[in-house]
């Protein structure tokens, strides 16, 4: 059986390792769910911007995949490309508010890179960024700034 003096060098042996390694591990382990739910943040946002495209697919008459704008639809063809415009500004706000930071890590900043791609891409059109300015009404203002830089970026390269 162990006496007291072995119980005391046993609790001090606990005390100096088995503590900063149960904080280690739990750092480590916060740190591990927070970046899993980072991951599922970017595919859920994935997904949605896929759904988008199809979205864009199932409407080829818009010509939205075009990079000028088309000037002879119909009203019913510019109510939809509204809509769809409106969609696509809300998906890139959710986007910015979920996955955008001030510091971000190497890996947030790659997977905010193709966001930022993909904001670059539509502020090419012309009609996204003459209606631009109207979808941008009611959004949430730091988004609003964001992405109408990119749109005057656009519009000077």
């Amino acid at each position: 059986m162990l006496d007291i003096k072995s119980w005391e060098l046993t609790s001090y042996i606990v005390t100096v390792f088995g503590l900063p390694l149960g904080i280690f591990a739990f750092i480590w382990q916060q740190r591990k769910e927070r970046e899993n739910e980072e991951e599922a943040v970017y595919q859920m946002l994935s997904d949605a911007y896929t759904d988008f495209l199809k979205l864009v697919m199932q409407n080829p008459d818009l010509k939205l995949r075009s990079q000028t704008m088309v000037n002879d639809l119909t009203e019913e063809q510019r109510e939809r490309t509204n809509v769809i415009f409106k969609i696509l500004i809300s998906l890139f706000e959710r986007a910015y508010l979920l996955a955008f930071e001030d510091k971000m890590s190497a890996k947030q900043t790659r997977r905010w890179a193709s966001w930022v791609d993909y904001m670059r891409e539509w502020c090419e059109r012309d009609d996204f960024k003459y209606t631009l300015p109207r979808l941008l009404q009611g959004e949430d203002a730091s988004f609003s700034a964001y992405i109408q830089k990119i749109a005057n970026e656009e519009a000077k390269a």
